[in-house]
């Protein structure tokens, strides 16, 4: 599995939201610029994030974006299947039944399934609580997704 240039601006979006959670609402363009990504990428993330109740949107002068979450609450699970789609490793993973032909007498389907397993596992174990948390021990700006 690779995380595309998607997935990774919108873990970097929402932990830089988490972070200036106390400020209320905060523009795409104060994200973009801390971020050094670009606002036009950031705004074709927003409409899947604030479909799926992860934002929260004001329009206005003090308009903005703000997590419509608590950061212990939204996973890196969560946002990387809303903008990546499946994390399975391979196609078969993702159908239940498996639809392959090859999938009853198949010997790697117990290994990706399992693989599927522990990167889910491990992907809903982690908190954008748990990175700000991190970032904090590593000293501010320090991190890495």
């Amino acid at each position: 599995m690779k995380i595309s240039t998607k997935g990774r601006y919108a873990l970097r979006m929402m932990v830089d939201l988490a972070e200036h959670a106390d400020e209320r609402f905060v523009s795409l363009a104060e994200v973009a610029e801390r971020q050094e990504v670009s606002k036009k990428y950031l705004e074709q993330i927003i409409p899947v994030l604030t479909r799926a109740g992860l934002l929260r949107t004001s329009r206005g002068a003090q308009g903005g974006y703000a997590l419509a979450v608590a950061p212990e609450k939204c996973t890196v699970g969560q946002i990387l299947r809303l903008t990546e789609g499946s994390l399975a490793p391979v196609d078969c993973v993702d159908e239940d039944p498996p639809l392959c032909p090859r999938a009853a007498a198949c010997p790697m389907l117990p290994i990706y399934k399992g693989l599927y397993k522990v990167i889910n596992e491990y992907l809903d174990g982690i908190t954008l609580g748990d990175v700000l948390d991190s970032r904090r021990e590593l000293g501010g700006d320090s991190y890495v997704i």
